[in-house]
Parts: C-alpha cells; structure tokens; sequence
C-alpha cells in the first residue's frame, strides 16, 4: 500500500503530460499525408505558426480523415478534433487567436476556436465548439427562443474582417477584440409555394476578452429579415 501512494504522483504527472497539448506527437500518425492543396495552408501574420493539413484517405468516403497541426518552429501541435474534411482558417492580427471554419458536411460548417498560450494553440471553448455557443446564444434571446429549430444546411460562418477589426462593416472596434458570426440553416419541410425557408444570415459579436456573445445595435435591421428568410417559387 505505501508503493501504491508514493507512485501515485508520477502517475498523476504522466497524465498530465499525455494530456497537455504542448506534448503531442511530434506530428501526423502513420497514413496521414500531407495535402497539397495550396488553399489549406494557412500561415498566422506573424509568421511563427504554419497550419498543415493532413488526410487520410479510404474507400468509404465517410472514412475519410483530416487532421490540422499547427507547426512552430521544431514543434508541432494537433489542432483538435479531426474531422473528415478539410478545414479554412483565419488569425487576429496579432496571432493570439484562432478560428477554424470546418465543413461538417453538404452546405454546412462549423466553428472552432483556439488561443496562443504558452506557444501552442489550444481550444479556447474547452467543452464545446465556438459554432455551438453561438447556436445557443441565439435560441437563448427572446426574440429567437421559440425559433423552430433548424434542420438542414445548418451553418455557422465567421465574416472576414478579423485583420482589420471589421472595418469594412464600418466598425471602429479595438484591434483584435471581436468576432463577427453568421448562422444560418434551412428547413428540411416548408411551404409549397417556396423553394427554401429558414435563417438567413442572422449576425452577433463573439468578445474575445470575456467569452461572451452580443447583438449590436446595428446588426438588428438585417437580423430581423434574417428571421424570415425565404425563397419563394416563381
């Protein structure tokens, strides 16, 4: 019993080296290859973190499998989970942070984001995604809670605009501060008379200081519209 309490310790170490994101493997397991699409490689604007792409390929197209490292000098990082498509990425300007616009599917995406700390980028959500906070943002509003869910080419896009603090919208937010997200999705079932009904690129404002969603005043024209957003049939 007291072998059991001194090696107790090395253990809780151990698993707490296994465990830490700055200890991974030094990269890909074996069968994952390097894609050699010039448009999955995403280098940060500092220039210290290149972002590779790996696949693993399969017969069964479901069994496809992509992996993102992160490459830092001699040290390389998996930027989790792995999924079966490839993945777009976007950094602050400053390089802190990271989000990862993954496709889940035909017309659907979401989100992941991750943050610098102590040289690795790690998930800056822990238990759930970026796209899924947002998702629960906005059926937690009172104008959205009783919004029928969504079913169909459900989606959550990050606007360009994280360089520059979105001044393109006509913003004039602190550098590095805010993210700009769009959700948007169909419904499986709808009317006859139209062709698609469902969201319509409802927008809202991720902090990236407090981890907390809001609406500014000057998205709330185009939200409204994006609550009754269909398509009719001619």
């Amino acid at each position: 019993m007291p072998v059991f309490y001194r090696a107790a310790p090395w253990l809780a170490l151990a698993l707490t080296l296994v465990a830490s994101p700055a200890l991974s493997a030094s990269g890909p397991p074996p069968g994952f290859v390097l894609t050699d699409n010039p448009g999955l490689g995403f280098t940060s604007p500092d220039g210290a973190t290149r972002l590779e792409q790996y696949m693993k390929d399969s017969d069964d197209l479901f069994g496809v499998k992509w992996q993102v490292w992160a490459r830092r000098g001699d040290q390389m990082t998996e930027l989790k989970p792995e999924q079966g498509y490839g993945a777009g990425f976007r950094f602050t300007n400053d390089s802190q942070w990271l989000v990862r616009m993954q496709k889940t599917g035909s017309g659907e995406q979401d989100l992941f984001l991750y943050h610098l700390e102590n040289g690795v980028f790690v998930s800056a959500t822990k238990k759930k995604s970026l796209s899924d906070l947002a998702w629960a943002y906005f059926y937690g509003r009172s104008e959205t809670k009783h919004f029928a869910k969504l079913d169909f080419h459900i989606t959550a896009n990050l606007l360009e605009g994280t360089e520059n603090a979105y001044q393109e919208l006509g913003m004039n937010w602190p550098n590095n501060r805010y993210l700009v997200i769009g959700l948007g999705g169909e419904y499986d079932k709808h009317p006859r008379n139209t062709v698609m009904k469902g969201l319509g690129g409802w927008r809202c404002r991720y902090d990236l200081q407090t981890g907390k969603f809001d609406v500014p005043a000057i998205f709330a024209k185009e939200n409204a519209a994006a609550l009754k957003w269909e398509v009719k049939r001619e």
